[in-house]
């Protein structure tokens, strides 16, 4: 009697490993391609992204670059102070989105110049990514804003 309990229990334990397992396998590939990483401007002067990358590039959107193109294209020019990277979107800018302020864009690099398939812009003027602003702190560029 006590072998056959033994026998159950080694399989539950293994129905439970190999259902842990699977679980696992089915999370990782339902995140493969949702995934993407941060760069700064001067994060991607250091170590450019591979070929085909999808990642999120951050900085503030240089004055004087912002050129609104016949169609629905944009191009400008994000950076954080150490390093600059031309920035081209086609599609509906958010409504707050202007020179001067924070950004955050997905997309991948085609040559020099990362095409965007989506940009979030700041939301009012306290907010800016985590990220954006601790790169900007690092090269000395970030203002504090006033309250």
């Amino acid at each position: 009697m006590k072998t056959l309990k033994k026998k159950r229990r080694v399989q539950i334990i293994i129905a439970a490993a190999l259902a842990l397992v699977m679980a696992v396998g089915l999370i990782g590939y339902g995140f493969r391609d949702g995934i993407n990483f941060y760069r700064s401007p001067s994060q991607m002067a250091e170590s450019p992204p591979q070929d085909g990358e999808v990642f999120r590039l951050g900085g503030l959107v240089e004055d004087g670059t912002l050129v609104r193109g016949a169609s629905e294209t944009v191009t400008f020019t994000v950076t954080d102070g150490g390093a600059a990277v031309p920035v081209r979107f086609t599609g509906v800018l958010p409504d707050l989105f202007t020179e001067g302020q924070g950004m955050i864009g997905t997309g991948s690099m085609e040559g020099e110049v990362f095409v965007a398939t989506e940009i979030l812009a700041k939301h009012d003027e306290n907010y800016m990514p985590r990220e954006v602003m601790d790169s900007l702190k690092e090269h000395g560029v970030y203002q504090e804003p006033n309250t």
